[in-house]
């Protein structure tokens, strides 16, 4: 448990950032699986874009590690390049 006020203020930004980085990794994750689940090539071309900044702040910030970042960009571009 916290011993003083600076471990309790610690606890409390934790927890904070913890449900911050969830939430965005979250929302992440459901773009990234809207596009694998989209049948229609255009649709996928013009949601990629945003997705990739998405992944890309969640990189910059220290969510995920930036060569998670890049396998999950170039898997979407893997996957739109292979739609018929």
């Amino acid at each position: 448990m916290a011993n003083n006020a600076s471990a309790e203020k610690c606890i409390r930004q934790s927890e904070r950032h913890r449900l911050h980085n969830k939430y965005y990794a979250k929302t992440t994750r459901n773009a990234i699986r809207a596009i694998r689940n989209s049948s229609d090539k255009k649709a996928a071309e013009a949601g990629a874009p945003k997705v990739y900044a998405m992944i890309d702040k969640l990189a910059k910030i220290g969510v995920i590690h930036k060569n998670k970042a890049a396998n999950l960009k170039s898997g979407i571009a893997v996957f739109i390049n292979k739609m018929a």
